[in-house]
């Protein structure tokens, strides 16, 4: 995969790929305008709606009505580092879930991908290129 990072005003950072745009800026407080979310925030979003799709295709496969269902993501930060050093994912489901599915939906959500990257993360090389006018 490939995207293409562009800066187009203030404190916006867009990613584009394929034929998305993926859109973020800062907060007020943070010299942005708040028009969009800020990265951090898209990336913690990846994991919740990656770990979604594995719960509701669980559900969809299953005919379980998802109408109730939901998931609530929550982070710790770290008080000296300030880095998030556990994400808590539950899931809440209304009283139609089947209990003989509990253990199992919960063993699907851990399938997510981009959770299973954090568990054995890619390495990250930065490189710098200089264009010629």
């Amino acid at each position: 995969m490939e995207m293409d990072i562009c800066f187009p005003e203030g404190q916006k950072v867009n990613a584009n790929f394929d034929d998305f745009e993926i859109k973020t800026d800062q907060s007020v407080y943070s010299g942005g305008t708040g028009e969009a979310p800020d990265p951090f925030s898209l990336f913690l979003s990846s994991i919740g709606t990656c770990t979604g799709i594995y719960v509701l295709r669980f559900c969809q496969k299953r005919n379980i009505p998802t109408d109730s269902l939901k998931l609530v993501l929550k982070t710790k930060e770290n008080e000296k580092t300030g880095l998030v050093e556990k994400i808590d994912i539950t899931i809440h489901a209304g009283e139609e879930f089947p209990e003989k599915y509990k253990n199992a939906v919960l063993k699907v959500a851990g399938l997510c991908s981009v959770k299973k990257h954090l568990e054995n993360p890619p390495s990250i090389e930065l490189n710098f290129s200089q264009d010629e006018s």
